[in-house]
């Protein structure tokens, strides 16, 4: 089977890299990555997915990582994750290398992923299932965790729903629901991986809105991985423009729009002429 897979790193992590790399050695980042890339091979070939990409993301930041597929973006959110070791550079969160999955986060993805055989309820506690210290209280507290889960279903517009099964909800309830699993357990970093790739426009556009209503009141830092810049700008203080394989970091922009947001901001001129910049600075990096 030819199958790539990626390289382990060097023990000395590779070169710091350039000055983009003294950019991000702030000691306010949360997440940080220096001249990391990631390179998967197999006896026939190696393939550089990942190239050189430096960040640094401040605690309680939301940022946004947007490219063509196969730049690399999901790749990225598995190394600040821990789940796929660098090849050269390193990446560190709460000050620490990482050198394995590590704790404190929450997911969400394209797919809600929901068990069809568990009420609502029900799936958005399993993270206090298997998350310590929750495992080993979860049994004897379940009331308590099910009144957690059940309001913060209500502050989604979900109230009323927990008893209900994944498949008599909407897609966009659904994902309301992979939403709240994936921060119910109150983690530090949330990952997005295009979390609302799959739904109707309205039904996106009204997520956008729920999705800052959560950051904003909880505060946790989020990566999140789009397509789309209008979403991108809506929700990120920082975007950050990934160009086409081996995938680097080629723009930072900051966003300076204040908050809340809403869909009517996204038609005011300063908004739509952050997603034209945004737009033309892709175009003319993967111009031929």
């Amino acid at each position: 089977m030819n199958l790539l897979k990626p390289r382990a790193g060097r023990p000395d992590g590779g070169s710091p890299g350039s000055s983009r790399a003294d950019s991000a050695k702030g000691n306010d980042a949360f997440v940080r990555m220096q001249a990391v890339s990631l390179d998967y091979s197999n006896e026939r070939e190696t393939v550089k997915a990942l190239g050189d990409a430096t960040l640094s993301i401040r605690r309680g930041e939301f940022v946004a990582v947007v490219g063509p597929s196969g730049c690399g973006k999901s790749t990225l959110m598995k190394l600040v994750t821990g789940l796929l070791p660098a090849t050269t550079g390193e990446v560190h969160v709460r000050g620490e290398k990482v050198t394995k999955p590590i704790k404190g986060v929450g997911m969400a993805f394209q797919n809600a992923t929901l068990m069809p055989w568990r009420t609502t309820r029900d799936n958005i506690l399993l993270p206090f299932e298997v998350v310590h210290p929750h495992k080993r209280r979860f049994r004897r507290n379940r009331a308590e965790y099910a009144e957690k889960a059940d309001k913060l279903l209500a502050s989604v517009g979900l109230a009323g729903f927990g008893d209900k099964f994944p498949w008599q909800l909407s897609g966009g309830m659904q994902q309301r629901s992979n939403l709240c699993r994936a921060i119910i357990h109150e983690p530090e970093l949330l990952m997005l991986d295009e979390p609302f790739g799959a739904l109707d426009a309205f039904t996106r556009e009204e997520l956008w809105g729920i999705m800052q209503k959560l950051w904003m009141e909880r505060r946790f830092t989020a990566i999140l991985v789009t397509h789309d810049l209008r979403e991108a700008v809506y929700l990120a203080d920082t975007v950050y423009v990934m160009c086409r394989r081996p995938g680097r970091i080629v723009v930072t922009k900051r966003i300076e729009i204040p908050r809340p947001r809403t869909l009517e901001t996204t038609f005011e001129p300063h908004f739509v002429d952050i997603v034209h910049e945004l737009r033309a600075q892709i175009s003319q990096e993967h111009a031929p």
